[in-house]
């Protein structure tokens, strides 16, 4: 059956999400940026060479508001902003999904929608590269796992089967909160490190200086998990951020792409976020207390 969808943020994961989607379901997309929503209602979107498909793009939250499930893609740093419009208009049994990086989306989206709203949060390893407006290259074939930050387990196994549906690899877990931390982990050990070099993601491996870096900011971020009892997925911190690296080593990531444009980057959400776990559980964490430094230092240079 198909599903009225929204999409909000129609970067490279929005535009492989809702182009997947959209093989199946009614999709429309909220973005900011003219060109792109020009882009999108003209041509469709596409995907690496594949026949374009229709999707509604507007800059109009009200667009989406009879959408049966909303779909979460913008920076942590804009969540509250994007998702403000939508107060007191989603139907209440409206799935909210957020596949987002970083700590903190979970209250972000509470604090606009309300404490009851049927979330869904989630990991993704789907990775991407833009290619232009509505136009995006899967970077292979990643895994989502999704889990209940307020939605019935119900809702939880309907989005993982949605997203199966579309192509999209995807599980329902009881807790959650291990799979952020670990992708957390990674975003942690990988995107200040690119980004503070300017280099492509796979700096961290062939980079020594770099590699042991990411690896000392995991290990850290893995001692604060364990230190707040999360079970992460994973035995070797390092080992994981590794294999990730390797799927992504050719891409550049979010934080990379944000001082570029001169723009905020996600650091508190994502290395801010262990470093004030770290300190609500007595750990030190000095290797991300340095980088969160280093990077708001980038961002006031090109402020």
């Amino acid at each position: 059956m198909s599903l009225r969808i929204g999409i909000v943020g129609a970067g490279a994961i929005g535009t492989l999400f809702g182009y997947r989607l959209a093989a199946h379901n009614d999709v429309t997309m909220l973005e900011i940026r003219g060109d792109v929503i020009e882009a999108v209602n003209r041509d469709g979107l596409c995907m690496d060479g594949s026949d374009p498909r229709r999707v509604k793009a507007t800059s109009e939250a009200r667009d989406l508001y009879n959408a049966e499930v909303l779909f979460v893609f913008v920076r942590a740093t804009d969540t509250l902003r994007a998702l403000r419009p939508f107060a007191g208009e989603l139907n209440p049994s409206t799935a909210v999904v957020s596949l987002q990086n970083g700590i903190g989306n979970e209250e972000a989206i509470k604090t606009a929608l309300g404490g009851q709203v049927a979330l869904v949060l989630g990991a993704t390893t789907e990775s991407a590269l833009t290619l232009g407006p509505g136009n995006a290259r899967p970077i292979g074939q990643g895994l989502t796992v999704v889990g209940s930050g307020g939605a019935s387990t119900e809702t939880c196994n309907r989005i993982a089967h949605l997203l199966d549906e579309s192509g999209i690899r995807a599980s329902t877990v009881y807790d959650i909160r291990p799979h952020l931390w670990g992708k957390l982990i990674a975003n942690a050990a990988i995107n200040p490190v690119a980004a503070l070099l300017d280099r492509a993601n796979g700096v961290v491996l062939w980079d020594p200086n770099a590699s042991e870096i990411a690896r000392a900011l995991a290990q850290e971020a893995a001692t604060v998990a364990s230190a707040v009892r999360i079970a992460l997925p994973f035995s070797d911190p390092w080992s994981y951020v590794r294999a990730i690296v390797e799927q992504t080593a050719d891409m550049r990531n979010s934080m990379v792409t944000d001082l570029h444009a001169g723009g905020r980057t996600e650091i508190d959400f994502i290395n801010g976020a262990i470093v004030t776990t770290g300190r609500r559980a007595a750990i030190a964490t000095p290797y991300n207390e340095t980088i969160v430094r280093l990077v708001k230092a980038r961002e006031a240079a090109r402020g």
